[in-house]
């Protein structure tokens, strides 16, 4: 990832990128498992800098690619489990992960893995669906119920997190009602249209404080015009410059881990989505806790 060093394991390290190259819970496109290897690719052409902001990540962070998860991809269910224990080895000693997906159900034994560590995390949740099914097809876990999951076993601060991004058909007239009662705050995609997101990304900062953020960004929360290469692609989508508003507004915040989900090489043949994929984990680097600025 980003030309850097290889590692088999998280020790010593301040943040590291990880593979989870799974998508046996999707439901629509296939494909996304082929994730880690085609972020990575597109990754190539990244550069140690942020120029906009003024980030040295690479200065100031110990970094490495620790290479990919190895996961039951034929037992959903016991693939969750070998995820939480990697999880909870590569955060014991304060690493930060920076996941690249693979599905959006894998969310679920991180947040697993940096509750156990933390605490409830705060949430900041970047997709066009909410994620909080009860069931999908009768199944428990799916890419559909991750955020459920992990807030009914006391993953989440509900009342400092957020969603962004949230449009599209349903199975329900509301499907964001289970998550809303709960506490966290849902920001749907057109309440963004044609506006910056740098105000809403303040408020959030002001709401969660110093408690610890997990930033979890699911490619298809940006418009399929910009990155076409998803799993449930939505129209009305978010711009790539409002997705960098959202990152870059994590800022100073404390942030633990995060992860980008839901690229489907499949669908992405010219790799816009993949290099967007790319650009955005090196955000979110760029705002881990430590990171020097000029």
């Amino acid at each position: 990832m980003m030309r850097l060093p290889i590692q088999e394991t998280a020790e010593g390290l301040d943040a590291c990128f990880v593979g989870v190259p799974l998508d046996s819970g999707t439901s629509h496109r296939a494909g996304t498992r082929l994730g880690p290897r085609h972020i990575r690719a597109e990754s190539s052409i990244m550069r140690p800098f942020n120029v906009t902001t003024g980030a040295a990540p690479f200065e100031s962070l110990q970094v490495a690619d620790i290479g990919d998860i190895p996961v039951n991809t034929y037992n959903l269910k016991a693939a969750m489990k070998q995820l939480h224990g990697a999880y909870a080895d590569i955060v014991k000693d304060g690493c930060k992960p920076l996941t690249m997906g693979g599905e959006h159900t894998i969310s679920y034994p991180i947040l697993q893995a940096l509750r156990d560590k933390y605490g409830p995390i705060c949430l900041v949740f970047i997709s066009a669906h909410s994620d909080s099914g009860d069931t999908m097809m009768g199944e428990k876990i799916a890419h559909g119920t991750p955020v459920r999951r992990a807030i009914e076993e006391g993953c989440v601060d509900c009342a400092r997190s957020v969603q962004i991004g949230l449009r599209g058909t349903g199975n329900t007239p509301n499907d964001y009602k289970w998550v809303q009662d709960q506490g966290v705050r849902t920001v749907l995609a057109s309440e963004c249209w044609h506006k910056s997101l740098t105000p809403l990304m303040e408020e959030v900062k002001a709401t969660v404080g110093s408690h610890p953020v997990y930033i979890s960004f699911d490619i298809d929360g940006l418009d399929p015009a910009f990155c076409p290469g998803m799993g449930t692609p939505e129209i009305g989508g978010l711009t790539s410059i409002q997705a960098l508003e959202i990152v870059r507004g994590c800022r100073g915040m404390n942030v633990v881990g995060g992860d980008m989900v839901e690229v489907s090489p499949p669908y992405d043949t010219s790799g816009t989505t993949g290099l967007t994929a790319a650009n955005l984990l090196h955000e979110m680097l760029c705002v881990l806790p430590g990171v020097k600025y000029y």
